[in-house]
């Protein structure tokens, strides 16, 4: 007996809100090793100057950079799909057509967050200039 072990990944139809889902999680698992970026930083103020201004030119470069902007989208996403739990604690959107809309929320309002973040940040330090 062969019979593949049920549910089996090959007769699911992936959706929107089943790739949120694991997003959400990913997401998750991100902002923990962001914990560990954010611990180095602070190990780098304490250490003095030289230490920062190292750390600093590494994120300021291209590499940096793409990291920052996908910390920043993970935890916008990671955001809002912890606000779509909170909604589903308390019994509603368990609509099919709901779901999906909240799911599709999640993911552009996670991106738009994104940019107006950046672009609003980058307005910013021009203004300062």
């Amino acid at each position: 007996m062969n019979n593949p072990i049920s549910p089996h990944l090959s007769i699911y139809k992936f959706k929107i809100n089943m790739m949120m889902s694991i997003a959400h999680r990913i997401t998750g698992g991100a902002m923990y090793f962001t914990m560990l970026l954010l611990f180095i930083f602070l190990l780098a103020l304490s250490f003095g100057g030289g230490f920062y201004n190292v750390f600093s030119t590494l994120l300021s470069t291209w590499i940096g950079n793409f990291i920052l902007v996908g910390i920043t989208w993970a935890l916008f996403h990671h955001m809002l799909g912890g606000i779509r739990h909170i909604i589903w604690d308390n019994v509603k959107g368990f609509e099919l057509n709901t779901i999906d809309l909240l799911a599709s929320a999640s993911l552009i309002g996670g991106i738009l967050l994104t940019i107006l973040f950046w672009v609003s940040y980058i307005i910013f330090n021009w203004l300062l200039l």
